[in-house]
């Protein structure tokens, strides 16, 4: 519950800061969001491309498995 409330008090402190009738931080809220967005499409990116590789690793690994599984019951 202290959670949802502190949750919901930083909400609205951070409108309170970026609205004209407030600190009038938009352009700099802009600005910081302009720098910080390509930096965290790179992040993302990498993330997807680590999972995707490991998808595709763990794929291989399921299949190698499962014909090694197939030559034994076919060997017993």
């Amino acid at each position: 519950m202290k959670a949802l409330i502190l949750g919901l008090v930083t909400i609205i402190v951070a409108v309170l800061v970026i609205i004209p009738a407030g600190l009038d931080w938009g352009g700099d809220v802009l600005a910081f969001l302009r720098g910080a967005l390509p930096v965290a499409a790179i992040l993302i990116g990498l993330i997807l491309l680590f999972t995707g590789v490991s998808d595709i690793k763990e794929r291989k690994e399921l299949k190698k498995e499962s014909k090694d599984e197939g030559d034994r019951n076919k060997k017993s």
